[in-house]
């Protein structure tokens, strides 16, 4: 079990690597460039395994179609860069990694092979986990930012509305000046 994990690891590993997967940010072109690319390469892949013969060419058109899918999430989520897009690709990654692992466990047999689909979808479930994790905090991030923001908004009206007050006993140009200061010094147009 530990080899598939290990090679689920690697494979991961190299496809976040490939050059030309990674699109550059909010780029259309680039992205576009990046799934064309993605299905080239799923094209050469899948001819590298029509020779094979078994599970072996099934492992081979599951991993092919594993990293064209993971290729393609991947230039989504640089693409339209949010953490609901980073979170698709991460379950899409869980789930193309999970498929390839449960093809190599075709080859076991009895108990064996049903520890070896546990253990898949354990690393499955595991990085989906994670991903809706990243997902929750980010937008806890946000809200908390948000009410930072918002509190910090709250705070300069306060101290304006006291500025305010203090120009109110004042008269003429004094005044003006005066609350001419406090708009510029607390924001206020």
């Amino acid at each position: 079990m530990q080899k598939i994990l290990i090679a689920l690891a690697v494979s991961t590993a190299l496809a976040a690597m490939a050059p030309g997967y990674a699109a550059a940010a909010g780029s259309k072109d680039a992205y576009k460039t990046a799934t064309r690319q993605a299905d080239d390469t799923y094209k050469k892949d899948k001819d590298q395994c029509k020779p094979l013969k078994g599970n072996e060419k099934d492992v081979c058109m599951a991993e092919a179609k594993a990293k064209q899918k993971i290729s393609k999430a991947d230039a989504e989520a640089e693409y339209k860069g949010t953490d609901k897009a980073r979170a698709s690709a991460r379950k899409t990654r869980a789930d193309a990694e999970y498929s390839v692992a449960k093809e190599k466990c075709d080859d076991r047999k009895g108990n064996d092979k049903d520890v070896c689909i546990k253990d898949a979808k354990a690393a499955r479930d595991s990085t989906r986990a994670d991903a809706k994790a990243d997902r929750k905090v980010a937008a806890a991030k946000n809200d908390a930012k948000e009410a930072r923001h918002d509190a910090a908004e709250d705070k300069r009206d306060a101290q304006y509305k006291a500025a305010a007050e203090r120009c109110d006993s004042q008269s003429g140009d004094a005044k003006d000046r005066c609350i001419k200061d406090a708009r510029a010094r607390f924001g206020k147009s």
